[in-house]
């Protein structure tokens, strides 16, 4: 061994143990990915700066089974900023999930891992879809308008109204519910919807057709 030699650094035998113990764990979860895990709540994480809160898995759920059941054998799902509610639709536990189609609109363009079922949204310009966008082509819309001003969602009623055959369900702050009601004709559910962060503001459903959520 050269002097030369003796001056390279080595690394300890605990700081050894755990970089293995970090590189196996790094691998058992690379390895366990699967292609249904693209669709997970949570797989694509929040960001507070597009006032982003994904639903709860529990909420996702009741809702995804909601417009399943709305929209009907061969029915399409339009879902406005509200993504955890289309990834609950293709993770494929849904009953009736398999027998609809569903799209997402989103600003977040980290959606567009999804490929066609992906449609760029800003809300800003409410009626700025693409051509294949059909209007009134889509048998349920559900919408969470991303923020709590009568400004925002005045602008994605523009959008829900375009895409909607006739079924809203809207989710937004409890605050929202005249004006809601003045823009959409809808009504306010006893579902509460949750989300996996608690939020300051009160959350609800709203629906502008007899629905199960009404009530529950």
């Amino acid at each position: 061994m050269s002097d030369s030699d003796d001056d390279v650094p080595t690394l300890s035998a605990h700081t050894l143990a755990a970089l293995q113990e970090f590189y196996n764990e790094t691998t058992a979860q690379d390895q366990s990915t699967t292609p249904g895990d693209q669709f997970a709540v949570g797989a694509v994480e929040e960001d507070w700066r597009m006032s982003q809160f994904w639903y709860s898995d529990e909420t996702a759920t009741k809702l995804a089974e909601e417009v399943v059941r709305e929209a009907g054998e061969g029915g399409r799902i339009a879902c406005v900023s509200a993504p955890s509610a289309y990834q609950k639709l293709k993770q494929g536990v849904v009953d009736g999930a398999d027998h609809v189609s569903a799209v997402v609109l989103e600003y977040d363009r980290r959606f567009a891992a999804y490929g066609d079922d992906f449609i760029f949204y800003d809300y800003n310009e409410p009626l700025s879809l693409p051509a294949r966008v059909a209007p009134q082509s889509f048998d349920i819309v559900l919408a969470d308008p991303p923020y709590l001003s009568e400004e925002c969602l005045s602008k994605v009623a523009q959008t829900i109204k375009y895409l909607s055959k006739g079924k809203v369900l809207l989710c937004t702050g409890a605050i929202m519910e005249k004006f809601a009601k003045e823009l959409l004709d809808v009504k306010m559910c006893s579902f509460l919807p949750k989300h996996n962060r608690n939020l300051s503001n009160e959350f609800r459903c709203f629906v502008n057709y007899p629905s199960r959520l009404l009530s529950c």
